[in-house]
């Protein structure tokens, strides 16, 4: 059969931006795989989704006209139930025939049309059938009617269309904007399809203002982009799109010199992508006098107010340079960059005033006003926040770093959120913390605890840089174990992938400060102490009869150390599973639960090195062994007496754990976890002839005792490093 490309094209009023691009590969994609389930469009056909502010559009290679007839095997009913003992069709058998269009003039003929075979343990009947292939008009509204269904959209409207019937009146679509035109061309051919009221044709409109032709006409779906580029001046693409803006950003930014260079932030750059049909990027600039405020507040500004792409220099620092990214393209710009520069100079402007006004007054003056701004409506204000996180910044600094340490980190966590009473803050909520640090500095500050108050809410994201020195890397670790504590004492804990508390990603951050920065720190003590800085437990025995503790903190759970400890084990083993460790390795280690985050990767290493070792299978499936009758057991005492063993085996085993057993717990405190299981490996041999020779359960309970005693022994030594049973098949 001979194929055609097809190209599917709907023009809408403006697209929601930031939700374009996935509009336009999720309609292509849905629309491209129906066609391919219907047997119109073979596996390998390639599908090129268009995505322009006000358009969503599918190109899709080798589209047949018809699908091939398809050969149906449809099973009927069981025998005892299509035929009667004679072996002729019951009215059952016959009545569902007639359903499926299959002559039953003749009954005979039609039974004897009929398969049988074996289904489960009946035997049934089953009737071959040919399928007419679906035409392209008929699979195609099917695959369009299913590809708008599935858009992503994030809001539906819903408005008016004139009906196109001989009553005048009017039809209600929902849909994610007012749709205007569709175009399905299958070759040269249109394909007669509906949509959201509208029939397909071959035109579709160009650029608001700089189309050349109205509306435009295409003569074939393979000259969708270079007629739309050429007679209606619109990049389909949205990569070409990107991509060309992004070519007209870097030349501009060259023509300004001194390595100037444009901010990289990839959302804005495919929101912009998403704003404009046919790119042209202006050079706009703003006075140097608004360079005094921190660069933060103006980039930010730009970029989240103006859409614009701020221009940094070759040291990173803002210039007064903007670019602009205008959807026309006139032969005099000056109007254009001339009513950019007036839009963004009161912004800019603002951003001064707020900075002025915020240094009138210190950050230490503005602790009392934290009293007053709630926090968690179970949990307290702000003010009440920061005093539980300064207890677990002293503690924790304490640990660290001793007194010094000790006073810097508390005195950080005192004014770590005054910035959000800021006016700036006030604006730019994503400039908390950033803005505390630049006001610390004007009050005098120490450059460690500016720093400290600057960087207390990294890490904000994966890959993210930690706090620059340890007063900013206690109170971040006090501030995100205070979270943690906090929200799963009231029982907010995320489920599925509902995380509103951002608790997940305060774990990573918990782990990724433990195993980079602190490795000595326990994260059993460190959840004590987080969850000691709440009123609660100062009344731990109460809380069982009462609803509420002291001031506004609800009562706690009084398991939460535990419940955030399990949490944090998770995010560890999900991230080491992401690294390329096994399920297995990450089990082993993660079983005891290791108090130091820092051992855990050495721990890791050593049960990969001895996983590798011929000894490996046989010792962990006797480690599992030995698991189970100690867990049968009960309470059981690690001590042997050497008077009761009596099999060789069991002395044997005996004198070589006498040998192996100190010397791989040397190895063990001195930090070679690799070579304190390596020499373990040697037990293999006395540990099989045991399990050989040696009833352990003896009918004798000094024998049983003892012998579970040298199992109990042997056990302990095996599992310092990880649960080696976990290494068992």
């Amino acid at each position: 059969m001979t194929t055609q490309n097809l190209l599917v094209e709907l023009f809408v009023e403006e697209l929601p931006p930031k939700a374009l691009n996935k509009l336009g590969a999720a309609f292509a994609g849905v629309l491209a795989e129906q066609l391919k389930a219907q047997g119109l469009a073979s596996a390998d056909a390639v599908v090129t989704a268009f995505a322009s502010p006000r358009r969503l559009a599918a190109h899709v290679t080798g589209v047949l006209a018809q699908a091939a007839d398809k050969a149906v095997q449809q099973k009927l009913m069981p025998v005892t139930v299509g035929l009667d003992a004679a072996g002729n069709a019951t009215p059952a058998l016959l009545k569902k025939l007639q359903a499926l269009g299959a002559d039953v003039s003749d009954p005979a003929a039609a039974v004897a049309a009929l398969k049988r075979a074996p289904d489960g343990k009946a035997e049934a009947l089953f009737y071959d059938s040919v399928v007419k292939g679906a035409t392209l008009a008929a699979g195609l509204q099917k695959a369009l009617d299913e590809a708008l269904a599935k858009l992503p959209i994030p809001k539906v409207m819903q408005y008016q269309l004139e009906t196109d019937c001989e009553l005048p009146g009017w039809s209600s679509v929902n849909f994610v904007r007012p749709a205007h035109s569709l175009i399905a061309l299958h070759g040269s051919a249109v394909v007669p399809v509906k949509a959201l009221g509208l029939t397909a044709g071959n035109s579709t409109q160009g650029h608001r203002f700089e189309a050349k032709v109205s509306p435009v006409v295409l003569q074939h779906a393979d000259q969708y982009a270079e007629t739309l580029k050429n007679d209606g001046s619109v990049i389909a693409s949205f990569a070409e799109r990107r991509a060309e803006i992004v070519r007209q950003l870097q030349a501009a930014a060259a023509k300004v010199g001194n390595g100037a260079r444009p901010i990289e932030d990839e959302a804005l750059l495919d929101e912009v992508t998403a704003l404009v049909e046919r790119p042209n990027v202006l050079t706009c600039q703003f006075e140097t006098e608004f360079l005094d405020v921190p660069q933060e507040c103006l980039i930010l500004t730009m970029k989240a107010n103006q859409k614009y792409f701020p221009l940094i220099d070759a040291s990173g620092k803002l210039t007064n340079r903007f670019l602009v990214v205008s959807n026309i393209t006139p032969d005099d710009a000056s109007l254009v960059i001339g009513g950019n520069e007036r839009v963004v100079r009161p912004r800019l402007a603002d951003a001064k005033f707020f900075f002025d006004q915020d240094r009138k007054k210190t950050l230490e003056s503005r602790v009392e006003g934290l009293s007053k701004v709630v926090y968690h409506n179970k949990l307290g204000t702000q003010g009440e926040r920061m005093a539980r996180v300064c207890a677990i910044a002293r503690a924790i600094g304490q640990q660290v770093g001793g007194d010094a340490l000790a006073a810097q980190a508390e005195q950080a966590a005192r004014l770590a959120k005054t910035d959000l009473l800021t006016d700036m803050v006030g604006e730019f909520p994503e400039l908390q913390g950033i803005m505390g640090g630049y006001y610390a500095r004007h009050d005098g500050l120490s450059p460690e605890v500016a720093e400290a108050i600057e960087d207390h809410y990294k890490p904000r994201f994966a890959g993210d840089e930690l706090p620059r020195n340890n007063v900013g890397l206690v109170v971040a670790l006090a501030d995100k174990l205070e979270t943690l504590v906090g929200m799963f004492g009231i029982g907010n804990v995320p489920t599925g992938d509902k995380d509103p508390f951002a608790l997940r990603r305060h774990a990573l951050g918990v782990i990724r400060m433990l195993l980079e920065r602190l490795p000595e720190q326990d994260i059993q003590t460190l959840l004590r102490t987080a969850f000691g800085s709440f009123e609660h437990a100062a009344h731990s025995t109460e809380l069982a009869d009462r609803a509420a503790v002291a001031g506004s903190v609800t009562a706690f759970n009084l398991e939460t150390p535990e419940l955030v400890a399990n949490f944090v084990y998770d995010r560890l083993s999900g991230s080491l599973r992401e690294q390329g460790f096994s399920a297995q390795e990450v089990d082993a280690v993660m079983a005891l639960r290791p108090a130091r985050l820092g051992q855990v990767s050495q721990f890791l290493s050593a049960v990969r090195a001895f996983a590798a070792l011929p000894e490996s299978p046989a010792l962990a499936a006797a480690n599992k062994r030995i698991g189970n009758i100690l867990k049968k057991a009960g309470e059981v005492d690690a001590h042997v007496n050497p008077a009761l063993l009596q099999e060789d085996a069991e002395k044997n085993l005996h004198a070589v754990m006498q040998k192996l057993l100190p010397e791989s717990e040397a190895q063990f405190k001195a930090g070679d976890y690799t070579a304190s299981l390596q020499t373990l490996a040697a037990l293999r041999a006395p540990v099989d002839a045991f399990f050989d020779d040696v009833m352990v359960n003896a009918e004798e309970m000094d024998l049983r005792l003892n012998r579970q005693g040298l199992l109990k022994s042997l056990h302990v030594a095996m599992n310092r490093v990880a649960d080696l049973s976990r290494l068992a098949a």
